[in-house]
């Protein structure tokens, strides 16, 4: 029974409020927290009705009484404060102190998985958080929580960085607020609130998408499956468990599970087996009970947890780690309340774990198809595809036509928790709110490139929501442009990537914001590259340009105007500092950063000053075109275009580009068309 069909299971997400009478705080107000220096800083929490609270900190004092919900708020002035440690006090009938605070600036990390790629997995990884000891430099991790609604709290720690924390800290995170604690010398703070595989939908509020027609009804299907979906999986249940009984295909061996999971379990008559692929071999059907089991090494466990990523297998699981239960899910205990979670992603304590060699087990319940793994298993940050051995608990005789045909289906299964409209915005976003900030820095936009023209909308619509919920003006927001992915191609043409990179640069139309062109750091078969310093670097300077009033380049060339003459273009730019440059290309690609992997470099037109400039007349038929830099200028023409009426640059997926100017930062991609995008008429769906 393939898993995807049945999951709806609890995420879950902390609520606080007060058992007793006493004072409480959001867990984000805590020991080592970073406050911003402001002279309007938001202190809050409940209480009983009608309680007077007080709360302290450098040599000031302010107070408030609770509403008759219980909610509190006071805002400090720390305009003028040093920046500590302090200790802040809150008094109530009970009082709390919060200890090593300190005062500086505060920046929102959110976005996906290239937000959420820690510093232990990115590019010299080792020799930097070797390094990492900085008290004023720290991170709270916003623990992974989607809820449909919103909530008032969340899970998390103030960390300082050090060696033995950093490895987990956010890399892009981290290194800009790295450049920005290094050059200005004050406390940075980070808030980290990513989730990979998201689109920007489960980020905004249900009140912004409600104020769009296309969103909101969107919205309003998929939280209306949402909600159905726990009762028609509960029925679904008991008509399996039936069916399961007729065909006499229940999980009933009986036999003792410490003889397949314990650690000294004899092994030597277990069969190799590949992941991913079906558990079967000439020995094992794969049908009925099966094991497989693998070693780790780990040095030290440390004190994290270590994630174990099963994906979406064949059969109903159970995980035990050096002989001891882990998890253990068939289709009667998977939870359908109303959220859900992606089968086949647990963490593994860490008291569970042992320096050295550690044995992960797995038990697969497939009472109607082999067990399989159509993807691979990842413990920890490695992908063991080999070295798994399996053994056959019982076997069950495979189906007959008349059995198959009246097992139950499954209902239709709801997307994972993520994928849900404002899911993520009430689990991970409203739970730090009003905290103050300085601002956000923003990676995201993967997950909604088969819908880039929409994105047009929906990425605004993000920003001035966030905004609008903060109440704290149009604090600066700062995103990273998507970098160079998938495959290079030969001729120019249409790119759903090259459309999403357009619709971010167009939310540059907002105030107080800015973008960090990525067109070169890309990998084309991997999208994580792991040179994340660069990244944080980028949006530094943004921020230390426009925030702190450093006299900086922070753009490579944006497109400003272009004009035809004589059958060329010439291109003007913004952010021409120190001259347009023709960076010399280099002779290979990144394939993988991760794995070191490159290939020969595809040159579009090798003659060319520049690469990467394509050109169109009336026709619409794009070609490859000459380009060279001319004083502020890009002169662009074809020998085979006479007439240009359209000029793209860097318009692909993984395009070959290398326009810069002085300070060496890449030009943003752009075109001068306004023919229909490929993605105009993809649209949200929830799904």
């Amino acid at each position: 029974m393939k898993r995807t069909f049945l999951v709806w299971s609890v995420i879950l997400c902390l609520v606080y409020g007060p058992a007793r009478a006493d004072v409480t705080l959001p867990a984000i107000i805590s020991d080592h927290m970073v406050l911003k220096k402001d002279a309007r800083v938001p202190i809050w929490g409940r209480g009983a009705p009608g309680e007077e609270v007080i709360v302290s900190m450098s040599g000031q004092s302010a107070k408030a009484n609770a509403s008759p919900d219980g909610r509190w708020r006071i805002l400090l002035n720390l305009a003028d404060s040093g920046p500590g440690p302090f200790q802040l006090t809150v008094q109530g009938k009970n009082t709390i102190t919060i200890s090593d605070v300190v005062v500086g600036a505060v920046w929102v990390a959110a976005g996906q998985s290239n937000m959420e790629w820690p510093i232990r997995r990115s590019k010299d990884a080792q020799a930097e958080i070797a390094s990492s000891l900085n008290p004023m430099l720290r991170q709270f991790e916003v623990a992974k929580c989607a809820s449909p609604e919103p909530k008032e709290d969340c899970q998390g720690r103030w960390v300082t960085t050090s060696p033995g924390t950093t490895g987990a800290f956010s890399a892009v995170g981290y290194y800009f607020g790295k450049a920005l604690q290094s050059d200005l010398g004050i406390p940075v703070g980070l808030i980290h609130s990513s989730w990979g595989g998201t689109s920007s939908e489960s980020w905004t509020s249900t009140a912004a998408l409600d104020a769009v027609k296309e969103f909101k009804t969107a919205k309003n299907e998929i939280h209306s499956f949402v909600k159905r979906h726990p009762e028609k999986q509960r029925q679904w249940a008991i008509d399996f468990t039936e069916w399961l009984k007729t065909n006499h295909r229940e999980d009933s061996s009986g036999r003792d599970k410490n003889q397949f999971a314990a650690p000294d379990t004899p092994i030597s008559d277990w069969q190799p087996v590949k992941i991913p692929g079906p558990v079967q071999t000439g020995k094992i059907s794969g049908r009925g009970a099966v094991w497989i089991r693998t070693e780790i090494d780990i040095a030290q466990p440390g004190s994290n947890l270590l994630p174990l990523d099963l994906g979406a297998m064949e059969g109903f699981e159970s995980v035990y780690c050096n002989g001891v239960p882990i998890v253990s899910l068939d289709y009667r205990n998977y939870p359908g309340v109303g959220y859900i979670r992606r089968l086949g992603k647990y963490n593994i304590p860490a008291n569970k774990l042992r320096p050295g060699k550690n044995v992960i087990a797995i038990r697969i319940y497939a009472p109607s198809d082999e067990a399989s793994f159509p993807t691979s298993i990842t413990i920890g940050d490695k992908i063991p595809n080999a070295g798994w051995t399996a053994a056959e608990e019982y076997s069950l005789p495979v189906l007959t036509a008349s059995q198959r045909s009246s097992m139950p289906k499954p209902p239709e299964a709801p997307p994972p928790p993520q994928s849900v409209a404002s899911f993520l915005f009430n689990g991970m976003i409203r739970p730090i709110i009003p905290y103050a900030i300085s601002g956000v820095i923003w990676y995201q936009g993967e997950s909604n490139a088969e819908r880039a023209f929409q994105y047009q909308t929906a990425f605004p619509l993000l920003v001035e929501d966030w905004r609008r919920s903060w109440q704290q003006g149009e604090f600066p927001f700062y995103f990273c442009q998507l970098p160079n992915y998938l495959a290079k191609k030969p001729a120019p043409g249409e790119s759903a990537w090259a459309e999403l990179r357009e619709a971010q640069s167009m939310a540059l139309s907002l105030p107080a914001t800015g973008q960090a062109v990525l067109i070169d750091l890309g990998d084309s078969r991997d999208v994580h590259p792991v040179d994340k310093r660069e990244v944080g670097r980028r949006l530094s300077l943004i921020a230390l340009a426009k925030d702190y009033g450093r006299k900086i380049p922070f753009s490579g060339p944006v497109f400003q105007s272009v004009t035809f003459e004589s059958g060329k273009a010439r291109v003007r730019f913004f952010h021409a500092d120190g001259g347009l440059k023709a960076t010399p290309v280099p002779a290979t690609y990144s394939v993988s950063s991760r794995d070191n992997e490159t290939a020969p470099m595809v040159r579009n037109n090798p003659n060319s000053e520049l690469e990467g400039f394509a050109i169109c007349g009336e026709d619409k038929k794009w070609v490859w075109a000459n380009a060279k830099v001319e004083g502020d200028s890009v002169i662009v023409w074809s020998d085979k275009v006479a007439a240009p009426i359209a000029v793209r640059y860097g318009w692909a997926d993984n395009p070959t580009v290398n326009l810069s100017n002085g300070s060496g930062l890449p030009a943003s991609p752009f075109r001068t068309d306004d023919f229909p995008a490929t993605t105009q008429n993809a649209r949200y769906t929830g799904r």
